[in-house]
């Protein structure tokens, strides 16, 4: 059997990539190179040589702000260009290649246009304070003549406020001169900018007339209070007139510069734009070399950097390739050392996904990262998710739905994924082959219950029931007798709307609920026993692999063994009332409930089997763990000494104590804990396979109640706006309640089963990642 095994082809899958520990010498003048390239190929993971370092101790600390303080010069054009909604010169002037220090240096811009914009609105509020003023003078005015002021005439002061101040400016105002002023205000024919919150804000021009020095004083205290802009207006009306007429000049003029400004703004913007994207790449990618440059060791008396990681054993070529060639063109005279060494910790976790499998390995993953070599769930997930979530929304008609939308996300997938989408699309677009399993899958369970939108049809010929006789009007509850062959494929459209519908689906589905659920935990232990193989733990073989296939299958396996003969006989024995007495009263005759000759005696060895198997798995690992030690430790038995975790693998996972004390009371409770959890978990677990049929039963009444309730019944009605109202819920009910609260109910019951029901047989999750460094990982949030 174990020679069989071993002969077996490898799965990619099913196993993480062998890894080896690797120390690297490189040069410090082709330390640079060296790791770009790394980046480029993203093939090996650093380890941290300075983690008891701060950021600030590091070596090249100051290259790592220098490439900070560039990216967030290139972030301020990204945001100017993103703010005047310019778009790129789609003819720009090629450029060569530029280096992180030419573009470092590059003083193509200055930013000359601030005083221009203050002058404007400046100017602006010059302009809105005077807006009020007429070309032709008032009675008041024309009264008014150059020459020395009356001190005690008739005054103004003009200015501009915020509207949200006006009326506490008034009120101040008529409170400090005692009703000696004439306030007069008029709205700003649009918003102006505040110069200092620089937002668009609605102000009010206004002109205060008063008399004498002292209430002037006041008036322009109150003014700067309230934040006012007050403009000197010559009283003069003819002084007036030349003012507005040099405002205007100086306006004509200055929008012309501005306007110029503006053009040649927009155009250097446009010229960066082109190559924004390039630039940031570029610094995105010095910034990430030099923080992996401050993971390795800096080696000062040989001139050279130390660094240590993990890499594929595949993948060791190509980096030895890549480390050659970074020698080569950085003219260095000393090659690059690639030495394999050993390594205390376990190694990383790397599979090599593609687009189909890389959303089931993230389902995996989230549950826990395999450990080191163990079989992967992902594997057998690929079909068993989407297969049991199509269990529980067994529909054709909507699994036609999902498989549309999923070919759409299929079709758009090179457009989407170089797109930023939402929290939402992004899963969805994540997800779309699970989606176009689960929607193939949701189509077969479908035509399985013989349900489009809840309504069945005779697509693979015609019922094997029919009426009794010419006399039964109501063929769907009396009169209807079994004529031919069984229906070919799937349930029967006859059982729709019979008085036994809803038994004999119960039936249906609950059974093979069980049915499904033990042939999935009987794979779960069969992949248990795989790892013990593969790590040559044969203890865990014989005492937990055996007693755990000898337990579950003594009890449910027996019972899926009965419902399989059952359906096969058509007996009417009760399977409730056999497996109950099984435990109460193993020894009594079954009567009309025996299935099969030897029924009995076969049910009294498989309890007693089942008895057998908890001591079993409790009492003999703990026990052989403990001679395993003793003899290891006192001298009976010798070993050639390893100092890798990969020669630790092939003891037990209690045995791994290192050098460390045995602690025998340790290991007993938590081999006791593991085989009551398995024991009690063998009932809970077949138990929560149920949900399958819970879930396929809530899926197939809710369609049948909208269909019934809501489409028929508005159909009923002679009228257009009831049918298009009805057709409207409907609809609407399918579209949100059956295509995405119940697609998002089976999908959270699948992944329950799986992680739960199906992983905790065989699977420990406690690994790490593999994360290499690699440019093709970075993205737009690392600048």
């Amino acid at each position: 059997m174990d020679d069989f095994i071993d002969n077996l082809p490898p799965m990619d899958l099913l196993r993480s990539e062998k890894m080896t520990f690797v120390q690297l010498i490189i040069p410090v003048e082709s330390a640079h190179r060296a790791i770009s390239y790394l980046g480029e190929l993203g093939l090996f993971q650093f380890r941290d040589l300075n983690a008891d370092k701060s950021p600030f101790q590091r070596t090249f600390v100051n290259q790592v702000k220098r490439c900070a303080e560039m990216s967030r010069k290139l972030r301020f054009f990204k945001d100017q260009i993103r703010r005047t909604s310019l778009i790129s010169s789609m003819h720009p002037v090629l450029q060569p290649d530029i280096e992180l220090e030419e573009l470092e240096a590059g003083g193509f811009l200055v930013s000359s246009n601030n005083h221009a914009v203050s002058e404007d609105r400046e100017l602006d509020e010059n302009v809105y304070s005077n807006d009020g003023y007429v070309e032709t003078a008032s009675l008041l005015e024309q009264e008014m003549r150059p020459g020395r002021p009356d001190q005690s005439g008739l005054r103004f002061i003009s200015g501009i406020i915020c509207n949200s101040k006006v009326l506490r400016f008034e009120r101040m105002l008529f409170r400090a001169t005692r009703g000696n002023m004439l306030f007069n205000q008029a709205p700003a024919d649009e918003q102006i900018m505040d110069p200092l919150s620089t937002e668009m804000v609605e102000k009010t021009v206004f002109v205060v007339f008063f008399s004498g020095e002292q209430a002037k004083t006041k008036i322009l205290k109150i003014c700067e209070a309230f934040g006012a802009n007050c403009y000197p207006v010559p009283e003069d009306i003819t002084k007036q007139r030349q003012l507005t007429r040099e405002v205007s000049s100086r306006l004509a003029e200055l929008e012309a510069t501005l306007d110029a400004g503006m053009r040649h703004r927009n155009k250097a913007l446009s010229s960066v734009g082109f190559h924004l994207a390039k630039w940031m790449s570029m610094v995105r990618r010095e910034k990430a070399v030099y923080d992996t440059l401050n993971m390795l060791n800096f080696d000062v008396t040989k001139k050279c950097l130390v660094g240590e990681g993990w890499c594929p054993i595949f993948a060791k070529t190509q980096i030895q390739e890549a480390l050659q060639r970074a020698t080569f063109d950085s003219n260095s005279q000393v090659g690059i050392i690639f030495h394999l060494m050993d390594a205390v910790e376990s190694p990383p976790t790397y599979f090599r996904t593609n687009r189909f499998t890389s959303a089931y390995q993230e389902i995996v993953d989230a549950y826990g990262v395999a450990r080191y070599q163990e079989a992967n769930p992902a594997v057998y997930t690929v079909i068993t998710f989407p297969f049991l979530f199509a269990v529980m929304f067994g529909d054709w008609g909507h699994g036609i739905c999902l498989l549309l939308g999923a070919l759409v996300l299929i079709a758009r997938e090179s457009k989407l994924s170089g797109q930023k989408l939402g929290s939402f699309m992004e899963m969805l677009f994540g997800g779309r082959y699970v989606l176009l399993l689960m929607s193939l899958f949701s189509i077969y369970c479908g035509l399985i219950y013989n349900e489009f939108f809840s309504v069945p049809y005779h697509i693979f010929g015609e019922s094997a029931y029919k009426c009794r006789d010419s006399t039964c009007h109501d063929a769907h509850t009396t009169g209807l007798v079994k004529y031919q062959d069984t229906y070919p494929f799937g349930v029967d459209p006859s059982w729709r709307g019979s008085r036994s519908e809803l038994p004999f689906l119960n039936s249906l589905k609950m059974k093979m609920s069980i049915l499904l659920g033990v042939v999935q935990m009987n794979l779960g232990i069969i992949l248990s026993y795989f790892n013990s193989h593969f790590f040559g733990s044969s203890i865990d073989i014989r005492y937990q692999f055996v007693p755990q296939m000898i337990f579950l299958n003594s009890l449910f396996g027996y019972l899926a063994l009965l419902i399989v003969i059952k359906w096969c006989t058509g007996s009417q024995a009760d399977l409730y009332h056999v497996m109950i007495y099984m435990f109460l009263s193993p020894t009594e005759d079954l009567g009309e409930n025996q299935l099969f000759w030897g029924q009995r005696p076969l049910q009294i060895l498989l309890l007693l089997l089942a008895l057998v198997a908890v001591p079993w798995m409790l009492f003999p690992k703990p026990f052989i763990l403990k001679k395993l030690h003793l003899e290891r430790f006192q001298g009976r038995t010798y070993g050639m000494l390893g100092t890798s975790e990969m020669d630790l693998e092939v003891e037990p996972d209690s045995a791994r104590q290192h050098h460390e004390e045995f602690n025998f009371s340790e290991v007993f409770v938590h081999q006791m804990i593991h085989s009551i959890e398995f024991v009690l978990g063998a009932v809970s677990n077949t138990a929560s396979y149920l949900r399958l049929w819970a879930l396929s039963l809530a899926h197939s009444e809710l369609s049948t109640v909208f269909y019934e309730k809501v489409l028929l019944l508005a159909w009923g009605y002679d009228n257009l706006v009831i049918r298009l109202v009805g057709l409207a819920v409907f609809s609407f009910a399918t579209a949100f309640i059956l295509l995405m609260m119940e697609t998002l109910s089976a999908f959270l019951h699948a992944l329950r089963l799986h992680w739960v029901e199906f992983q905790n047989k065989f699977y420990h999750g406690d690994g790490y990642k593999f994360r290499p460094f690699s440019f093709a990982s970075l993205n737009e949030d690392e600048d």
